[in-house]
């Protein structure tokens, strides 16, 4: 478990979900996924959240994708954005990697509403392998989609070439407006990093969330982005 300390300045930032943003799809399937996920994230994790949503569906647009064209697919591409993070939640914090418990909540989330086996699939694989670069691309449309929408997020100028947007930084400056960036670096980091102090198994060494544990080892007392972000 987190450090009593840091659950309480993890969820001191969460947003009410009282108030659901016009960007949210109008299905009642989006929005109660919206709603539960906004009671739980910390507030910087959300708008990483909404804009990762932003990019995948500018580039699922661009694309003519069937995430774009089916509305059914549109939702679980928004439930695939909105809960790729949601392990680093107490909630949602078992004994598995922080990857993999968001994307079982999803799979639980849209079982609620009838979602083929093989359309859940395409989610569980989006969030559970989101974080591993050179895989995560080839295990299908929407995992690719999701993933070169966390390159655009993380990394400026990658999206150069990319069908739909004109001019990336000026996209990207619009939309940080709108969500700011609330030092997504650090506060992610810190919640991976954080439940792997309770739950070591989380971390497994040759992982992201184990380089960000292995790196607070070295250095719990360092109060910048994880040198392993």
């Amino acid at each position: 478990m987190c450090p009593p300390e840091a659950l309480k300045s993890l969820k001191s930032s969460t947003t009410s979900p009282s108030s659901i943003p016009a960007i949210v799809p109008p299905t009642t399937l989006s929005q109660s996924a919206y709603s539960h996920a906004a009671s739980l994230l910390h507030h910087s994790i959300l708008n990483h959240s909404i804009r990762l949503y932003i990019y995948t569906k500018t580039l699922a647009a661009a694309e003519n994708s069937v995430y774009h064209t089916d509305p059914a697919k549109h939702d679980q591409l928004f439930v695939a954005c909105l809960f790729h993070d949601i392990g680093t939640t107490e909630t949602y914090n078992g004994p598995q990697r922080f990857e993999v418990e968001g994307a079982d909540a999803a799979v639980a989330h849209l079982s609620k509403f009838g979602v083929s086996e093989e359309d859940k699939l395409q989610v569980w694989y989006a969030i559970a392998l989101h974080t591993c670069k050179g895989i995560v691309q080839r295990m299908g449309e929407l995992p690719a989609l999701m993933r070169r929408a966390l390159d655009v997020e993380f990394s400026v100028g990658v999206w150069q070439d990319e069908e739909g947007i004109e001019d990336v930084a000026e996209f990207r400056a619009k939309l940080e407006k709108t969500y700011p960036r609330m030092d997504i670096e650090k506060v992610l980091g810190d919640a991976v990093a954080l439940q792997a102090v309770g739950r070591p198994e989380k971390a497994p060494s040759a992982t992201w969330p184990g380089g960000l544990y292995r790196a607070h080892l070295e250095d719990p007392d360092w109060k910048g982005v994880s040198k392993a972000f």
